[in-house]
């Protein structure tokens, strides 16, 4: 080959490569907006799709500066650290917090807790509150509506010594499911506790520090499935639903 020429063939070999790559990430963009458009309606009008600086990664930028990324076919998004199926619109990551965070029902130091029984009480949940916890009196409210389930109340005494006194009180009292509602729901405190074994409420807190129950209410279901705050009586009447159907 002529050696004049080699320069010039690289040159245009070069250009052709740069083509062909632009032609590519052409098609690679339009089928990310094609998928997330489709897929993710509530998602904003796409600004610009470029190549991240990991392989096969997308930048996805909307808004101005929102930025999520994607892959190259728009099935999976990384968004507000969460890699999300766009396909089914679930949120990968958080199922694999959940699934490390389940616990085995069957490990369950229900002895400790306070049972509370509603209609037929076939249905079972455990819930970690403390006293003083104004969502706990909130959800403690809305779990009155809940029909034939079990209550298992673990009391977790966490926001201080005040907290600690009414923990004891309440298990200490004749009926503790009747002094944890009369408390929760209308303000009215048992009588004091004497000469009481409160082992139950070290158990309960050695017992959340193991399992990593940081903040109260913490809600479990008997698939393993936990949630923490306060959420909705439709949201247990749904997770119960959703543990039964799992046996």
């Amino acid at each position: 080959m002529n050696l004049r020429f080699r320069p010039f063939l690289a040159i245009l070999l070069l250009a052709l490569a740069g083509t062909a790559c632009s032609q590519n990430d052409a098609a690679v963009q339009a089928t990310i907006r094609k998928a997330l458009s489709e897929r993710l309606p509530n998602l904003p009008k796409i600004d610009e799709i470029t190549r991240s600086p990991v392989e096969g990664l997308w930048e996805v930028r909307y808004g101005g500066t929102e930025i999520i990324y994607s892959d190259a076919k728009g099935d999976f998004v990384f968004a507000n650290g969460s890699l999300v199926d766009t396909k089914t619109r679930t949120d990968l990551t958080q199922a694999r917090i959940e699934k490390l965070l389940a616990i085995d029902w069957a490990q369950m130091p229900l002895k400790d807790a306070i049972a509370i029984k509603q209609g037929t009480g076939a249905r079972k949940m455990a819930v970690f509150v403390d006293p003083n916890c104004g969502y706990c009196k909130r959800f403690e409210r809305d779990l009155t509506t809940v029909k034939d389930v079990t209550i298992y109340t673990f009391l977790l005494p966490i926001l201080g010594a005040d907290s600690m006194a009414k923990s004891r009180d309440i298990l200490c009292a004749k009926d503790p499911a009747v002094a944890w509602r009369a408390w929760m729901l209308d303000g009215v405190l048992p009588a004091k506790a004497v000469n009481c074994d409160t082992s139950a409420i070290e158990r309960t807190l050695e017992f959340g520090t193991k399992q990593r129950v940081n903040g109260t209410p913490a809600v479990f279901f008997t698939d393993g499935t936990r949630r923490p705050g306060a959420i909705s009586a439709d949201s247990v009447e749904r997770l119960l639903t959703a543990a039964a159907a799992k046996k």
